[in-house]
């Protein structure tokens, strides 16, 4: 089946390209640049190249593709100059649009779980906003809902305490239910061609929910490592957020401040998955821990170091100096 897939080199839309391919789709990535997407088309995606804020190019680039589906992954990133309004309100409304003029059979959007209960806070009132758009719009659907990827806790947490930086962590610690983005993407394919998961939406939990502070203990349990913590109280980063309200160039650093209310609300966010699993007839018993995760990459890195200071003891010993990795070779 022809898939087109808006977000392709973002976190989750990478596993996204990659299950569709190994599945057998033919897959066309929408992107702004493709020089960043030269590894989707390595893979073998077809790269065309657009813009959610130019409405006339969704259109050209799905009659081009002449697809059946469309998966919306895309997402404003913090080094975008576009605000969150621009591209997860605007550039979504323009992508609803252009899949109806298109005659799209099925579009796939990823929403966050509990976004109607925080509209006070812009990207989940919007993402709220665009489920109902797409509601209203005719078009065959599915709403995956996650709730945080694993791949956003090793900055977060994992390399502070290897580098030993303070960690951040901030009021009262929201229990998430984090999911591996291959997990996560296995749901968003499995519904390509699942009529079932038409005219749904489905929240995505992972096998627990985890505070900031119990990740934080797994980490140093597996590192061998303590960390160094900072209590952050919410009242500064309102402070901040006001502040950056008054100026135009920072309005997208008030957006991301404002969804601190989330994390630091301390709501618990899980959902059941027993039916959930079931329609999509998948596996839960494939789904990724947390525990898991982190001990693959805190062995992998813990052993690179280990190989590191080896190769220094032993220039060192030798006398030679270690070529640096930045100086090409003549």
């Amino acid at each position: 089946m022809n898939v087109f897939i808006v977000g392709g080199t973002g976190t989750l839309g990478r596993q996204i390209v990659r299950r569709a391919l190994d599945e057998g789709h033919h897959v066309y990535c929408f992107v702004r640049s493709p020089a960043k997407a030269t590894f989707l088309r390595e893979w073998g995606a077809t790269i065309l190249q657009g813009n959610l804020c130019a409405a006339d190019s969704i259109l050209e680039a799905l009659k081009y593709a002449k697809a059946s589906v469309v998966i919306d992954a895309s997402a404003t990133r913090p080094t975008d100059t576009l605000t969150i309004a621009a591209v997860d309100w605007q550039g979504k409304v323009n992508l609803i649009q252009a899949a109806q003029a298109a005659d799209i059979e099925h579009l796939i959007f990823f929403s966050i779980m509990r976004a109607q209960d925080y509209p006070q806070v812009p990207l989940m009132q919007i993402k709220h906003c665009t489920e109902d758009f797409l509601r209203e719009s005719g078009l065959n659907y599915t709403i995956l809902r996650p709730c945080g990827f694993f791949q956003g806790l090793i900055g977060q947490y994992a390399i502070p305490i290897l580098e030993n930086q303070s960690i951040w962590v901030l009021g009262e610690s929201t229990a998430i239910a984090y999911m591996d983005t291959q997990d996560v993407a296995k749901f968003a394919v499995r519904a390509i061609d699942r009529p079932a998961t038409y005219g749904k939406v489905f929240d995505l939990a992972g096998t627990r929910p985890w505070t900031a502070d119990e990740i934080i203990k797994l980490c140093e349990n597996l590192s061998g490592q303590q960390a160094k913590i900072t209590r952050l109280p919410i009242g500064v980063l309102r402070t901040a957020r006001q502040v950056t309200q008054w100026f135009q160039w920072t309005w997208n650093i008030s957006d991301r401040l404002a969804f601190t209310e989330v994390i630091a609300s301390g709501q618990i966010f899980n959902a059941p998955m027993e039916d959930v699993y079931r329609t999509f007839d998948l596996d839960p018993n494939e789904t990724l821990t947390l525990e898991a995760y982190l001990q693959d990459y805190f062995t992998r890195i813990l052993r690179k170091l280990k190989e590191l200071d080896y190769e220094k003891a032993k220039q060192k010993k030798s006398g030679r100096k270690k070529r640096s990795p930045f100086k090409s070779t003549p």
